[in-house]
Order: C-alpha cells, then sequence, then structure tokens
C-alpha cells in the first residue's frame, strides 16, 4: 500500500481581526481585544499564514489536520472569512479540523465553530450531526477528532473533554484495534503542559485511555512551540507533535510560524512516520527545519 503524507497546521489565528460591535467587548473580550490591538496584531500576520500555506500544498499532501484556533475572539465576523480561509487550504474531504480555545473564547458562541465548520469537522458515521470524537478514515489513516474548547474566565486558557467525551472515544478506540489503521489522535491542547492556566484539565484521564488502548500520533497545537512529548501505549512509545502558530513571526520564546508533514507508511507488520518540519525563516520564506524517522 502507498504511503500516505499527512500535513499539520494549527492556531493559524485568523488576521486580520474585523472591527468588534461595542456590544461584543464586555467580559474576556475586552482583555483579548487589548491584547490583540497593543500586542498580537504585531506578530499574527495574513502573509505570513499565506506563504506557509502556498509551501504546504507545493508539498501535496493526501490530507490536512488544522488542530484549532482558526479565530481569535470569536466574534461573529470573524467565522465567515475563517471559513473562507480554509477552503483555500482544501476541501473538506482532504481537510479535517477540531476546535481551539479561542474558537470557544465565550459562552455565547462555543457551538458556532461546529456550526460554521461542520463538512471538516463531521465523522464519516452517524446522522450528519456534529459530535466529538469523530473519526474519518483517509487512506491507511483513522483520524480521531476530539474538542477540547470550553469557554473559560479571563487570564485562562484551559481545556477540558468531559465524561462523556472520553466514554466515547474509548469505544472508538476498542474498535480501531481490530482494524490495520494507523490512528491519528488530533486535539487543541497538549496532553502535558507547565501552565496551569493553560492545560487540558483531564489530560489524566486521556493519558490514561491512551496507555490502554492506544493510538499511533497525537496531533495538537496551543503552545505555539515545536513541541514533541511521548506517552507510554500498549505496543510501545507514542509520539505527540504540536507546532507554532500558523500565522505567526517570531517573539521571544515563540519561533515563527511552521507545519508537520509526516509521511506515513506500513513497513511489515508494522508502521514507519517520518516527520519534517517546514517553517518560515527571517526572509519570510519557507525551509526545511529539520526530518526525523519517529516510528
Amino acid at each position: 500500500m502507498a504511503a500516505f503524507t499527512l500535513a499539520h497546521l494549527s492556531d493559524p489565528h485568523l488576521p486580520p481581526l474585523p472591527a468588534p460591535r461595542l456590544a461584543e467587548l464586555a467580559g474576556k473580550r475586552v482583555l483579548g481585544y487589548l491584547n490583540w490591538t497593543r500586542n498580537r496584531h504585531k506578530y499574527y500576520r495574513r502573509e505570513v499564514l499565506d506563504t506557509l500555506v502556498t509551501d504546504m500544498q507545493a508539498q501535496a499532501p493526501d490530507h490536512v489536520a488544522v488542530t484549532g484556533d482558526l479565530v481569535n475572539l470569536a466574534l461573529e465576523a470573524e467565522f465567515a472569512p475563517a471559513l473562507a480561509w480554509l477552503r483555500q487550504v482544501g476541501p473538506a474531504d482532504r481537510v479535517t479540523t477540531v476546535p481551539g480555545n479561542h474558537d470557544a473564547y465565550v459562552r455565547a458562541m462555543r457551538h458556532r465553530f461546529a456550526e460554521t465548520f461542520a463538512d471538516y469537522s463531521r465523522g464519516d458515521a452517524g446522522d450528519g450531526r456534529i459530535s466529538y470524537p469523530f473519526v474519518r478514515r483517509r487512506g491507511l489513516l483513522a483520524l480521531i477528532g476530539l474538542s477540547s474548547a470550553v469557554p473559560t474566565a479571563p487570564f485562562m486558557a484551559t481545556g477540558t473533554l468531559g465524561r462523556a467525551q472520553l466514554d466515547a472515544l474509548e469505544k472508538i478506540l476498542v474498535e480501531l484495534a481490530a482494524e490495520e489503521a494507523f490512528r491519528v489522535l488530533l486535539v487543541h491542547h497538549p496532553l502535558r503542559s507547565d501552565s496551569r492556566p493553560k492545560r487540558l484539565t483531564d489530560s489524566a484521564g486521556l493519558i490514561a485511555l491512551i496507555e490502554r488502548h492506544g493510538v499511533d500520533l497525537v496531533l495538537h497545537g496551543h503552545d505555539h512551540i515545536h513541541s514533541t512529548m511521548w506517552f507510554e501505549g500498549p505496543d510501545g512509545r507514542i509520539p505527540s507533535l504540536g507546532v507554532p502558530a500558523a500565522s505567526a513571526l517570531a517573539r521571544g520564546r515563540h519561533p515563527a510560524a511552521a507545519y508537520n508533514l509526516l509521511r506515513i507508511e506500513r513497513d511489515g507488520n508494522a508502521w514507519r512516520c517520518e516527520q519534517a518540519v517546514r517553517g518560515i525563516d527571517n526572509q519570510l520564506t519557507v525551509r526545511e527545519i529539520r526530518r526525523i524517522r519517529l516510528i
């Protein structure tokens, strides 16, 4: 069976931010808007995002995974441009996305992501309704989408899956164990975090599930850095990969925009997965940063 190439980008935080209506600037959004106007607008740039996506498309991946934070403050005016951008990335059968905390920034908009990006965040089975977790089978892959996106208090960016989602995930993992599929778990928040305000609150439950039932790869965003973490599974170690924000210029400890390109193939009775990382340099061109065999 031919190799499958999966591209992974995250946290586009689609710029520019549309002007909010006065009625929308309440509570947490006030702080987020001030942060954007004073700071974030300098570093999150549309030309960076477009350059990165153009390079990614030139690599001709079989599928693209986008692990959340498509928008910034979950303003109503942000969602239509974000959908237009996602359609430029690729059609819904070639692109899968899950929500991030900024996509559910305030309680009134917590379901807007699923409504807007339904075609990109819907499983293959069921009655067409959006629910998490979902499964999409693409070539060698079984893509498993989770939602860790929940509204939080000011100065907090935690994520939560909840008992119902974890229970449903366990059933999915049990079913997939009987199939010959490379299982890729998509979630916005990393499984392990040193930051209490940014952590996945029920990560222990998720880690316990993958330790017991296994997946082959975890892809996440949220931290805006290059990240490789390893977790124990029933058949060996499981890599978990994060990437910088897809529209970002480098600043402080946060590197410039990058994406993962993962080549996956069957190697006898086992899987082989090679990771290439491609990112923006100081001249705003994209180059390969590193290449490594993960599995």
